[in-house]
């Protein structure tokens, strides 16, 4: 297996700062509350938990980063009602980050702490490809992807009911926010499928309706 290149954070202050990107990870006012609202709230995730028909229940999202998202994610999804599906959260990340960074960042929130020591226990290899990992208490998959985001999800095979358009912003990381990305989106969704995205830049609000949204 190929080592992928790792992502160089700055910890001059208590929010993680990537030097690659010139941005932040997450907001430096509330990043927890900036998940919830922006992406469980927005695509309807808890009451669409208890509903959901189909035996699984799959998230896809373009940038994994300290895995918040996946946190809050597998908060809400144990404390909803559904007893008999699978939820399968797919991620990606090019320049992933060592195991010592989200335990760090994760620390912020230790009201998570029974899920971030779970993730860190089971921190993949850090090695380019598909990585695989069970949380089987909670009937959970998280796929990990670490590639360039559009050629990790021209390789994948999958039924996406929702959509976290994350990662940094157009303007500091282009590469995730592609027409080539777009046209991988509406193939592997769902009917009814939904994006949230934290960002409202022209050239997301242009691209997301040429691509079937």
């Amino acid at each position: 297996m190929k080592s992928t290149t790792l992502a160089r954070l700055n910890w001059n202050i208590p929010t993680p700062y990537s030097d690659l990107y010139d941005d932040f990870y997450f907001s430096t006012d509330d990043g927890l509350a900036e998940t919830e609202f922006v992406f469980l709230e927005r695509n309807q995730l808890t009451s669409r938990f208890n509903t959901h028909m189909r035996s699984v229940f799959t998230i896809a999202e373009t940038g994994f980063g300290t895995g918040l998202n996946f946190l809050a994610t597998w908060r809400s999804w144990r404390n909803s009602t559904t007893k008999n599906s699978l939820l399968h959260f797919i991620s990606t990340e090019r320049y992933p980050l060592t195991v010592a960074d989200p335990t760090k960042a994760l620390n912020l929130w230790p009201e998570f702490s029974e899920f971030s020591s779970q993730l860190i226990e089971q921190y993949p290899v850090l090695t380019s490809g598909f990585h695989r990992i069970n949380f089987n208490d909670d009937r959970i998959t998280l796929t990990r992807m670490f590639a360039d985001t559009t050629e990790c999800y021209r390789q994948l095979n999958a039924n996406v009911d929702a959509w976290f358009l994350d990662g940094f912003s157009p303007s500091k990381n282009p590469d995730i926010w592609t027409s080539e990305l777009f046209s991988q989106i509406c193939p592997l969704s769902s009917p009814g499928t939904t994006f949230a995205t934290f960002t409202c830049a022209r050239i997301v609000k242009k691209r997301t309706p040429m691509h079937g949204f």
